[in-house]
């Protein structure tokens, strides 16, 4: 079995910074693409940045220069850095990655983690 876990989420003040991390494991062979998403209430879910199994990297213009996506492939890691936080960046933040189960399949299956509060506010 897989299961992504996503500690870091907690209350911050407006400005402040966060780290979010998401944390794959179980049978895992190889982890391609990582993401990051969001949902506030009452609004549609948001695709906040993603990251390829290469490193390269794409954010939503809401969080361009202040949120950064990283990895760390040796401990099935992925991380978003959260720098100048406003309210309006209060969610529920969720990471998913596609996932090649090891001795199953080559074909990659996205997992979701159960997501994080993140709630910024004085």
């Amino acid at each position: 079995q897989v299961r992504l876990v996503e500690p870091g989420g907690g209350l911050v003040q407006p400005g402040g910074s966060l780290r979010l991390s998401c944390v794959a494991s179980g049978s895992i062979f190889r982890v391609n693409g990582m993401t990051w998403s969001r949902q506030a209430p009452g609004k549609q879910r948001e695709l906040v940045a993603t990251i390829t199994s290469g490193g390269i990297t794409n954010y939503a213009d809401s969080v361009k220069g202040r949120f950064t996506i990283s990895r760390d492939n040796a401990k099935k890691t992925v991380y978003l850095q959260m720098n100048r936080l406003e309210p309006e960046d209060t969610a529920v933040y969720c990471c998913n990655a596609d996932i090649m189960r090891l001795g199953v399949s080559l074909k990659p299956v996205t997992y979701w983690g159960q997501g994080t509060q993140v709630t910024v506010s004085s």
